[in-house]
């Protein structure tokens, strides 16, 4: 039932693509799905509406993965067996309605996913960059550089998010992994953005939590979101972005900062047990540093395009405590992406990532690290499709000898091709 659920729903996109690809384009303020949307971050702010009436934009994605990875570890707890072949192929559906001139909203869902082989929707929002629909005209000079978002939404904490692989939205991600601490939650809230002469200032406020309910009264506090920055073409071929970000929850039932994906992770079953199942260990290659009831992190991240050399990198900061714990930890994360894109429409690229989480363990305290290493390459064959190769090395130290990550290590190739349109 869920394969026929999911075929139906691809049967249903595809029809209505058809039936509205004579007149689609894209919203106002809206980052492109495609590969314009490269290298962009917040939704761009327009200075001409289109508006001419309700319209339906819909799109998706689709990716899949064939994995040639091996992974050894020294602990007591024995491996699953894994060889070369491809992975679950994802798919996401999009919808994006341009619902009043400076007004509208997103939808995505999950037709297919690691975690959730049945359609499942992640989250949308409506965002408002015009109040024109209290009357025309009303606090035009404020709304020129202010934007509101409310909904269930992806927490717009961090710039490394705006890079990451959602799902079968891959095309933004120069490599196939995401980062071992990978920071995304959806959780509902409103975000107030005002940006001016390449300044941008963000406050947000959620309700801490990914799945709603009105039930444990008081035992979440609301998450409160801020970044400040600056994103400016300063030369035609020199851009500069510096931002920092602050997320914070003073206590909860449970955070997901660190585990509100739920598609689940690009390296099939690496450092899982025997009896791992793909739906049941879908975070495989990641790591939860664990602070669950209470937590602060802090992200700044600086992007550099000259021509075609790109710089993304980030630190990022989190302290907190899990359920049980008197003392606060602290876990450190380094990440630094080195790319070259070039071709005439820089429709090729190759590059490097580092990344490294170092901090302590859960409840013992040890002092751990995990290093992983990323090369690889892409290749646009339309603004559309996009193929990758990555070659990934990671490794654990310092972990319980006794545990599944005792000197555990994976490496080997991935080859990715998505489509997004």
């Amino acid at each position: 039932m869920r394969k026929l659920t999911t075929i139906g729903l691809l049967a249903i996109c595809g029809m209505l693509t058809v039936t509205v690809s004579a007149q689609q384009r894209n919203p106002d303020n809206y980052r492109s799905p495609d590969k314009k949307g490269i290298n962009v971050f917040e939704s761009p702010k327009d200075t001409v509406s289109t508006f001419d009436g309700v319209r339906v934009r819909v799109g998706g994605s689709s990716t899949l993965q064939f994995q040639a990875l091996d992974h050894s570890n020294s602990g007591s707890v024995a491996l699953k067996e894994i060889g070369d072949n491809f992975n679950l192929a994802t798919a996401n559906l999009d919808l994006d309605v341009a619902l009043f001139d400076g007004v509208r909203m997103h939808l995505r869902t999950y037709l297919s996913s690691r975690h959730h082989p049945e359609p499942y929707v992640k989250g949308g929002y409506f965002q408002i960059d015009k109040l024109d629909f209290i009357r025309p005209g009303f606090l035009e000079d404020v709304m020129k550089y202010v934007t509101i978002k409310i909904g269930h939404m992806e927490n717009n904490y961090g710039d490394a998010h705006f890079r990451r692989s959602d799902n079968a939205q891959a095309i933004y991600n120069p490599f196939v992994g995401n980062y071992i601490m990978d920071a995304f939650t959806t959780e509902v809230g409103a975000e107030v953005y005002y940006r001016r002469n390449g300044f941008i200032s963000m406050l947000g406020i959620s309700n801490g939590k990914l799945n709603q309910s009105v039930d444990q009264p008081g035992k979440t506090s609301p998450s409160f979101l801020a970044k400040l920055g600056y994103d400016k073409q300063v030369q035609p071929d020199l851009r500069l972005r510096l931002t920092g970000s602050v997320y914070h929850t003073a206590h909860s039932s449970r955070t997901y900062l660190y585990a509100g994906d739920r598609a689940g992770s690009r390296y099939y079953f690496v450092m899982e047990n025997e009896e791992a199942t793909s739906k049941g260990n879908f975070t495989s290659g990641r790591y939860d540093p664990g602070f669950s009831n209470e937590l602060t992190a802090v992200m700044i991240n600086p992007f550099v395009k000259y021509n075609g050399l790109e710089f993304f990198g980030m630190y990022e900061r989190s302290s907190g405590k899990a359920a049980g714990e008197t003392d606060t930890r602290v876990w450190n994360q380094y990440g630094a992406e080195l790319l070259y894109r070039f071709g005439n429409t820089e429709n090729f690229y190759i590059g490097g990532r580092y990344n490294l989480a170092t901090g302590e363990e859960t409840l013992t305290y040890n002092d751990v690290d995990i290093t992983r290493f990323q090369l690889g390459g892409g290749w646009f064959m339309t603004k559309n499709i996009l193929a990758k190769l990555e070659y990934v090395n990671q490794k654990y130290d310092g972990f319980e000898t006794s545990g599944i990550l005792s000197d555990g290590k994976f490496d080997g190739f991935m080859v990715e091709a998505v489509i997004s349109f």
